[in-house]
C-alpha cells in the first residue's frame, strides 16, 4: 500500500486543532452578533410585533433579493406564512412562488385543500405547483423492518417533490411553516427515543445548505391563531391530525397538554428555549469541527484518509464527531451505530501500534486500514469503485 499523502501533499494530522477552538469560538460570536443570533424577540412575542418580527428573522436568514418558494397545505400555519411573506416580499425584494403537495389520503378533503392553495395563490398573483405524491408506495413490498411509517414516507416524498418544484421555478430558497410548538414536539420525540446533543438542537431556522427555511420557527401557536383570525384568513383544517394513530398527534393532544398541567405551564416556550440554545452550542462545535476535518481526514479517489496519530489525546467528543464526518463523506452516515463508532475510535486510537495493514470491516463493504502514515476507510477489494461525496458533504452542515 502506497503512503497516504493529502492533496496537499502531506498526510491529515491534528497539529493546531484544539489550539483553534478559541479562535472559532471568536469567530462565531462576531457572526451571530452581527446577524442577531445572540438576541432575537424570543419566544412568546405578540401578533402586533409578528409582521416587523417576520422581517427580522429574513434578514437574519440572509433572505433577500432572490425567489422563495413556500410550502402551503392549506392548513392555517402554512397560510400564515403565505401572508406573512407577501407582506416582508417588497421590502426584502424577493419574489414568491406557491408549492402544494397533494398526498391523496383524505379522498374530498384533500381535493379542497388544493382547491383552496389554488385560489389563494391565484388572487395573490402567484405561482401555484402541486404535485401528487403517493405515501403508501413506499410501503408496498417492504419488511415490515425496513417499512417506513406512513408519517416517514409521507416526509420523504414531500421533502423531495418541493426540491424538485424548487430547482424547477428557480426557486433559492424553500419555506416551510413550522413554529415553535411543532419544534417542541420534535424535541420530545427525540427525547423520547433517544438522542444526543445534536437532536437536542431541534429543526434549524435554516438549513440544507441554506435552501431550507423556518420563518415561523420562534412562534407560538396561540400568536398565529390570534393573526389568522385578525386577518380574516382562510384555511382549512385537517381532520388527520387529531387521528392520534400518530405518535406526534398523540404526544400533541395527550401528552404535552398533561405536561404542562402537571409539571410545566410554559413547557413549549422551555423547549423552544431549550432547542435555541442547543443549536447555538451546535453551532460552535460543528464550527470546530469542520475546522478539525480540515487538518485531520482527507477526501481522496481512494478512499476518506484520518491522521494517523494524535487521536488518543483529542478529546472523545471530538473524535467521534471527525469520525462521523468521515463516514458521511464515504456515504456510510445511515449505516454506522454507536457501536460502529466506538470500535473505529478504539482502532484509531491504537495509532501507529495498530500494525501495518490491520484493518477493521465496515457497513457497506467498506474497511477500515492502517497504511505508513494515515488510516484510510475505503471499499473492499472487488467491491466496486469509490466516489467520494467530496469535501463539501464532508464539511456539510444541518
Amino acid at each position: 500500500m502506497s503512503a497516504c499523502r493529502s492533496t496537499s501533499g502531506h498526510p491529515p494530522r491534528f497539529e493546531g486543532v484544539l489550539a483553534g477552538a478559541e479562535r472559532t469560538d471568536r469567530r462565531n460570536v462576531r457572526q451571530r452578533a452581527a446577524a442577531g443570533g445572540l438576541g432575537g424577540a424570543g419566544a412568546g412575542y405578540s401578533c402586533a410585533m409578528l409582521d416587523a418580527d417576520c422581517r427580522a428573522t429574513l434578514e437574519r436568514l440572509a433572505v433577500r433579493r432572490g425567489r422563495v418558494l413556500l410550502a402551503v397545505s392549506g392548513g392555517r400555519d402554512s397560510m400564515v406564512l403565505l401572508d406573512l411573506m407577501r407582506r416582508c416580499a417588497g421590502s426584502q425584494e424577493i419574489e414568491l412562488s406557491v408549492a402544494h403537495i397533494q398526498h391523496g389520503l383524505r379522498g374530498l378533503a384533500s381535493e379542497a385543500d388544493e382547491e383552496l392553495v389554488r385560489r389563494v395563490a391565484a388572487e395573490a398573483g402567484l405561482d401555484c405547483h402541486v404535485r401528487r405524491i403517493d405515501p403508501e408506495g413506499p410501503r408496498r413490498g417492504s419488511s415490515s423492518r425496513e417499512r417506513p411509517t406512513l408519517e416517514e414516507a409521507s416526509r420523504n416524498l414531500r421533502r423531495a417533490a418541493l426540491d424538485e418544484i424548487a430547482r424547477e421555478a428557480g426557486c433559492d430558497w424553500i419555506a416551510i411553516g413550522h413554529h415553535a410548538g411543532d419544534q417542541a414536539e420534535t424535541l420530545l420525540l427525540r427525547i423520547l427515543r433517544g438522542t444526543g446533543p445534536d437532536g437536542l438542537a431541534g429543526m434549524a431556522e435554516i438549513g440544507d445548505e441554506g435552501r431550507r427555511i423556518r420563518p415561523l420557527l420562534r412562534v407560538f401557536p396561540e400568536t398565529l391563531e390570534e393573526w389568522a383570525t385578525t386577518r380574516g384568513l382562510e384555511w382549512r383544517e385537517d381532520a388527520s391530525n387529531h387521528d392520534r394513530r400518530f405518535a406526534r398527534n398523540r404526544l400533541r393532544l395527550d401528552v404535552v397538554p398533561e405536561l404542562a398541567e402537571t409539571f410545566n405551564p410554559r413547557l413549549l416556550r422551555t423547549l423552544s428555549d431549550l432547542a435555541e440554545a442547543g443549536r447555538r452550542d451546535l453551532e460552535w462545535i460543528e464550527a470546530l469541527v469542520d475546522e478539525a476535518a480540515r487538518e485531520t481526514l482527507d477526501v481522496g479517489r481512494s478512499g476518506i484518509r484520518f491522521a494517523i496519530d494524535g487521536w488518543d489525546v483529542v478529546p472523545e467528543a471530538l473524535a467521534r464527531r471527525l469520525v462521523r464526518r468521515g463516514f458521511v463523506a464515504a456515504g456510510l452516515g445511515r449505516d454506522v451505530t454507536r457501536a460502529h463508532l466506538a470500535r473505529v475510535l478504539a482502532f484509531l486510537r491504537k495509532g501507529r501500534a495498530a500494525g501495518r495493514d490491520k484493518r477493521l470491516e465496515l457497513p457497506g463493504g467498506f474497511v477500515l486500514r492502517r497504511g505508513d502514515d494515515c488510516f484510510t476507510i475505503a471499499p473492499e477489494a472487488g467491491a466496486g469503485g469509490f466516489d467520494p461525496l467530496g469535501n463539501a458533504t464532508l464539511l456539510k452542515r444541518d
